[in-house]
């Protein structure tokens, strides 16, 4: 906490407003609309309820195709299940870890052949690292194919000054308890299009029509964020430049300490080659030119070849041995078991990844001396 939240949800009690309406949600959905610079903003209960609420809006039904990147976390994928639709999911590029701009076309090419284009698209910036949005927004207008950008962890991250969460027809935040801010649970929905906007709203206060009495003439959902929840994130919003600073002040000590290594990709043969090699041989991703990743979480890559039979789970285990939790990068969507029997089209980076990966603890509130111990029991394993 950053020591403003309690002044805005003691206005909510004082004021009796601890409904899911109130004076801290109009103020919180107008930072976020400031701060990303987009036009219009809904605060929710969850990221994934704007998913959810993103899909309907875009009218994806039972048996449409959407396609979802990989690599993320399940709630990426899981409300395309929620409207009994099909994700199609689509691997990752070692740029960014996101979503392959050309593996993406080659995929709706592919389902269009099949006789069935697909209704979406969902691109996940992945650890606060941006995806590939001129690549994709390309894609998305040449095929018209609409993108939902999952922002959830790239809050405050950028291409050229223009925000993560602006991207997208609609653009999905989320404030869960691990994100760089926190309203304790909830998320956002954004667009450019107020009237999205103004559906999503509807839709997420049970879609009661105007009336005296309770009307209903569409299925409505429990998602509106609390006042008081609100009141939390327009705290949270006065110190989002300073959590991004300290995560990462936090990433870059790990990279001086760590090796110094860029993880790469040679001669577009997609095999990973390390730049600025070192005594650790650890990997790390790199900001292409022109981005700027909040570093949500500092992630290393681990490569037993290289780091004389040192693996990932090695060096997971050797924290955990020092009541220190770390944990490995996400597994894709294509080997999650519940995915088993949806179309996906691999190139075998997210396995790459998600095998020799590692998420390092990356707290804000993170001292000095708890990372140079992280650091210090990685440098005792690799010798």
């Amino acid at each position: 906490m950053g020591g403003h939240e309690s002044d805005f949800v003691q206005e909510a009690f004082d004021t009796n407003w601890v409904a899911p309406l109130g004076p801290n949600v109009n103020g919180f959905e107008k930072d976020l609309t400031e701060y990303v610079g987009i036009k219009s903003a809904g605060a929710l209960a969850s990221g994934t309820a704007a998913i959810h609420l993103a899909l309907i809006l875009l009218g994806i039904k039972e048996e449409d195709e959407v396609i979802c990147q990989s690599f993320t976390f399940s709630a990426s994928a899981n409300p395309i299940c929620y409207q009994k639709a099909t994700p199609i999911f689509v691997d990752s590029e070692l740029d960014t870890w996101n979503i392959d701009p050309e593996l993406l076309e080659q995929v709706i090419k592919n389902r269009i052949e099949k006789g069935k284009k697909p209704k979406a698209m969902i691109v996940v910036h992945l650890y606060g690292m941006p995806a590939k949005m001129d690549q994709i927004i390309g894609i998305s207008n040449k095929y018209n194919i609409p993108i939902i950008e999952d922002a959830a962890e790239a809050l405050g991250s950028y291409i050229n000054n223009r925000k993560c969460g602006s991207f997208g027809k609609l653009s999905v935040l989320s404030f869960n308890g691990n994100k760089i801010i926190t309203t304790s649970g909830g998320g956002a929905i954004l667009s450019n299009e107020t009237e999205l906007i103004e559906k999503a709203r509807f839709l997420a206060t049970q879609a009661r029509d105007e009336a005296p009495h309770y009307q209903h003439s569409a299925i409505g959902y429990n998602y509106r964020m609390s006042n008081i929840l609100a009141g939390i994130g327009r705290g949270q919003m006065k110190v989002l430049d300073e959590r991004i600073n300290r995560r990462r002040e936090i990433h870059q000590l790990y990279f001086n300490e760590l090796g110094k290594t860029w993880l790469e990709v040679s001669n577009n043969t997609g095999v990973p080659k390390i730049i600025n090699n070192s005594t650790t041989n650890i990997y790390f991703l790199k900001e292409p030119e022109n981005y700027f990743s909040n570093r949500w979480l500092t992630t290393i890559i681990i490569d037993s070849k290289e780091c004389d039979g040192v693996s990932r789970e090695d060096i997971r285990l050797e924290l955990e041995r020092n009541n220190i939790e770390s944990r490995p990068l996400w597994k894709p969507m294509h080997l999650q078991p519940v995915f088993k029997n949806f179309p996906h089209y691999s190139n075998k980076v997210s396995d790459w990844l998600f095998e020799k990966g590692l998420c390092l603890p990356s707290g804000s509130n993170m001292e000095k001396a708890s990372q140079k111990r992280v650091i210090e029991i990685i440098k005792s394993v690799i010798k």
